[in-house]
């Protein structure tokens, strides 16, 4: 019986932990980094691969904003404690755009590869978001236009390569979404200050050189 009690102590105990560490860091992100945050919908309590949202062939299960929607983000500490307060377990989603970061993301194979050969060549990268499928390398905001003109200029984009800019998102770690946990690749350094982020410019023209110079076969997820 006291086994028993043990048990079901450690388990409360780690589930307490991954509530706090929840708020915790969506508070980081909102209050010290100034990055508009909101609750991400749940995963289905049925089957975490599936969503909670109305869509039953839901794409990225508990890693979307649903209700509210990605208008309500915000950098708002009481808004902030009030939404993980009553929902310790939601994923925490960054919409990107003009006010936080922007975000390139491609399978996280290739991701992998492209960023031991950026590393090689000394690109300086900042944070990097792992998913279990997909990685995405945080940059700084961007406009529609200056991605066009970007994008223009390649004779070769992957169409592996995704873009996360105005109206987008990302889930941040430590979230636990229906395909897995989120996780830092490359973590912030720590600090208050919000982390520092490449030009876009700077890492699509050396993730696409690294893609295709390095024989890297990213497939089209």
């Amino acid at each position: 019986m006291r086994e028993i009690l043990g048990r079901r102590r450690r388990l409360l105990s780690r589930r307490n932990n991954g509530r706090t560490e929840m708020l915790k860091s969506a508070l980081t992100f909102a209050t010290e980094w100034q990055w508009p945050v909101l609750p991400g919908v749940a995963a289905d309590p049925q089957g975490r691969a599936r969503c909670g949202c109305p869509d039953p062939e839901c794409t990225v299960p508990g890693a979307h904003p649903f209700d509210p929607g990605l208008l309500a983000a915000t950098t708002d500490e009481r808004m902030v404690r009030w939404w993980w307060t009553n929902r310790p377990t939601a994923p925490i989603v960054l919409a990107t755009g003009e006010r936080a970061p922007c975000a390139v993301s491609l399978p996280a194979p290739a991701a992998a590869r492209a960023l031991a050969a950026l590393d090689r060549q000394g690109m300086r990268l900042g944070p990097v978001v792992a998913a279990p499928t997909r990685w995405a390398i945080l940059v700084a905001p961007y406009s529609l236009e200056q991605l066009g003109e970007l994008l223009y200029a390649k004779d070769f984009v992957p169409g592996s390569l995704r873009f996360h800019g105005e109206g987008g998102y990302i889930a941040l770690p430590p979230s636990e979404t229906g395909q897995g946990q989120i996780r830092w690749e490359r973590a912030p350094l720590p600090g208050s200050a919000a982390p520092w982020v490449p030009d876009v410019e700077a890492v699509v023209d050396a993730v696409v050189e690294a893609l295709t110079r390095t024989g890297v076969s990213a497939p089209e997820l």
